[in-house]
């Protein structure tokens, strides 16, 4: 892609958000399509994002436990360390990665069809704004949610420690409790919901507007989902980058 191309497309980005975010002509249906997509786009996540937590909270106590062999560092760093990696990243930017390959394509492959069968000309041609009634409740729905889901990711994360702690007998529970409590930051979990926020409106502003400009048929929706997961993960680790900078 050529820097004629990006601005391109940036701009065509900036137009759709410009449609997106206008005041919904009738609240009631807003309202209505939030709850759907809130369930389809978060709700549904909620299982695997428990099973991936609770595997990865055990693997950090494994490789954690595993590396401090030294007798002079106390066991408690067990539980300190697998709290930190949870908060600050995997329950946020990993997640989010996770997030934007299912929630993501599921988006770009649901617009996109819709395209390609004309329903969305068929709304505009009603004379109704397709672009907030169809992504607007997606938009909103993921951004509000979502940081739920991180807080979500992150007590599964504790909890999948703990299940290995208990199971392996690598540390004793009172010494992965104690380093839970270890210099404990709150301002870390507001951190983590802010990135996580963000995320989610990169990931269904970037996969909406992918799949609402799809083409050439059923092809071109499977390379528009695709498109859209990839900008959406790129994107996800630039701005990771540029809120850990603002906010830490």
């Amino acid at each position: 892609m050529n820097l004629q191309s990006g601005i391109k497309l940036i701009g065509a980005y900036s137009l759709l958000m410009k449609r997106v975010f206008v005041k919904p002509e009738k609240w009631r249906i807003f309202w209505r399509y939030f709850f759907i997509e809130l369930d389809k786009l978060c709700i549904q996540t909620i299982p695997l994002i428990m099973i991936i937590s609770l595997a990865v909270g055990a693997v950090l106590v494994v490789q954690t436990a595993s590396n401090l062999e030294n007798p002079f560092i106390p066991k408690m760093y067990v539980g300190y360390m697998v709290r930190e990696s949870l908060v600050l990243e995997f329950s946020s930017t990993l997640i989010a990665l996770i997030i934007a390959g299912k929630v993501g394509s599921n988006i770009a492959s649901e617009l996109g069809s819709m395209r390609i069968t004309e329903q969305i000309d068929a709304m505009e041609m009603m004379g109704i704004n397709s672009a907030g009634f169809l992504i607007l409740p997606k938009i909103t729905a993921a951004t509000l949610f979502n940081p739920l889901m991180m807080l979500i990711s992150f007590i599964c994360g504790l909890i999948g420690g703990w299940m290995m702690v208990v199971a392996s007998g690598m540390i004793t529970v009172e010494q992965y409790v104690d380093g839970l409590q270890y210099a404990y930051t709150p301002y870390f979990i507001v951190y983590s919901m802010v990135k996580m926020a963000i995320f989610s409106l990169i990931i269904t502003s970037v996969s909406s507007f992918y799949g609402y400009y799809a083409s050439n048929g059923s092809l071109g929706v499977g390379k528009s989902s695709t498109r859209a997961i990839v900008v959406c993960s790129f994107l996800i680790l630039i701005s990771n980058l540029l809120i850990t900078n603002v906010m830490l």
